[in-house]
Order: structure tokens, then C-alpha cells, then sequence
């Protein structure tokens, strides 16, 4: 038996656009159905979904942008985790669509939802490739201040949320 082989893949991304990777089931049809759940969930919505197929061993794209298209199935090629999902957003953020996704029924898994620099951390067996995880950004290197904390707030408050 063979050993296994861990990759970092580093994610494209060059315009900084919202990135949402994760895991789904039955393929043939969860790319276009995870498409229709982003248009669902935002009007106006850019955006592009790709999805690894275990087989016929291919990545399934489908969108409304075309670069955001070819991002989304470059990097999960990639990737090359079967059932893995790649999905790049514009016009919108994560927070607009994770509820839509977590509650959709081909959607197994969501490892990062980010705008920041990513690399995936994929295994490699003998049967195939598996995300192992994501790195999201910088690792960090202090506790946040009083006033940072005070400007998070007065930040969080200007969008509209508030903290008692």
C-alpha cells in the first residue's frame, strides 16, 4: 500500500473576487443546481461554478461571467478533488449566499468562503485527491487592542449591525 502525498495549491485569484470552495455530492446536476441557488439568492448576481466529477473524471463549469467562468474552472482543476466545488462570486459576498448553500441539498461540505489570499491543502491516495483544508490569509500575530476593538464596533454599527 502506498503512502500519501499532501500538495498546497495555491488559489488564482488575481482580482481579489469572493471565493467559496467546498464539497457536494452527485455531480451531474449539483453544479448548475449550486449556480441556481446563487442567482436565487442575489439578484444581479456574477458569478461562476465549477465542480469536480469523479466520473467521467472531468470539471463541470457553469455561470454568467465569463472570467469568473475560467477562474472557477481552472482552480478546481487544479484542485482535482473529485466532488470538490469552486465557486466565484461578483456583485456579491459569501454572507449574502452561505445560508442558500448550507441548505442545499448537493452541498456536503463548505471549507472557506474568503476574499484573501487561499491555498488548499489536498491528499493524494492511490484512488484519488482530497481536500484536506484550506488556508484562509495570514496567520496572526497578536490579540486586537482596545481601540481596534473600538473601531471593529463603530465599523459594525455603521453597517447596520449592532452589538450590545
Amino acid at each position: 500500500m502506498a503512502g500519501v502525498k499532501i500538495e498546497r495549491v495555491g488559489v488564482k485569484n488575481p482580482e481579489e473576487k469572493q471565493v467559496i470552495i467546498g464539497q457536494g455530492n452527485f455531480t451531474v446536476f449539483a453544479c448548475d443546481d449550486i449556480f441556481r441557488a446563487l442567482l436565487t439568492a442575489v439578484p444581479g448576481i456574477k458569478c461562476a461554478v465549477a465542480m469536480n466529477e469523479a466520473a467521467p473524471r472531468l470539471t463541470r463549469v457553469t455561470g454568467n461571467d465569463e472570467g469568473l467562468k475560467e477562474l472557477a474552472s481552472e482552480n478546481c482543476l487544479r484542485i482535482g478533488a473529485s466532488h470538490t466545488f469552486f465557486i466565484m462570486l461578483d456583485n456579491a459576498f459569501p454572507i449574502n449566499v452561505l445560508g442558500a448553500l448550507k441548505s442545499h441539498p448537493v452541498v456536503a461540505n463548505i471549507y472557506v468562503a474568503s476574499a484573501n489570499p487561499l491555498e488548499v491543502v489536498v491528499a493524494e491516495t492511490e484512488l484519488g485527491r482530497a481536500v484536506i483544508g484550506v488556508v484562509d490569509g495570514t496567520s496572526v500575530n497578536r490579540i486586537e487592542t482596545e481601540e481596534e476593538k473600538k473601531e471593529r464596533r463603530e465599523l459594525c454599527e455603521k453597517l447596520g449591525y449592532v452589538i450590545e
